[in-house]
């Protein structure tokens, strides 16, 4: 079994709290010593009471999810001698509202731009098999019972 841990800290800022009139800024803390400014998400507790520059906890579960399907997808293409240049996805999560009326992140979509370089180009069984593989193994999507789906592009260039 392997654990890890994250170290979350508030500090109340001098506002009287009981009112709701406070700062939902914080950080997330890693054993690596990288420091992450978080935050509600502007579009659940207002401005000034969110900070719009810190991650939120659902932008940070989609990050979540598309961070483990890239190393998986990493790995799996090293492993099977593809060559690849870059990996971009721009990922969005969607919040809905389930049949208990609580509010849940319903769907990810992980949307990944592949460039693959070298000799051979991969064919689009490949690159799909290559998807499915990491979406079936990364821990994070094991995890959710959100829906999460992949729409991969990817190009070639010698």
């Amino acid at each position: 079994m392997t654990i890890y841990t994250a170290t979350v800290r508030w500090q109340r800022q001098g506002a009287a709290f009981t009112d709701g009139r406070y700062s939902r800024a914080h950080d997330w803390r890693f054993d690596g010593g990288a420091v992450v400014p978080a935050s509600s998400s502007p579009q659940v507790v207002r401005l000034p009471y969110s900070d719009p520059a810190g991650v939120d906890p659902e932008e940070a579960m989609v990050a979540a999810l598309s961070s483990c399907h890239l190393l998986f997808f990493l790995g799996y293409a090293a492993a099977d001698g593809w060559l690849v240049d870059r990996y971009d996805d721009d990922a969005r999560g969607v919040m809905a509202t389930d049949a208990r009326g609580k509010t849940w992140l319903a769907e990810v979509l992980l949307r990944p731009r592949v460039v693959f370089a070298g000799d051979r180009p991969p064919d689009d069984a490949v690159v799909d098999a290559l998807h499915h593989r990491a979406h079936d193994d990364c821990y994070i999507a094991n995890s959710v019972r959100s829906a999460v789906r992949t729409e991969g592009r990817w190009t070639w260039q010698r």
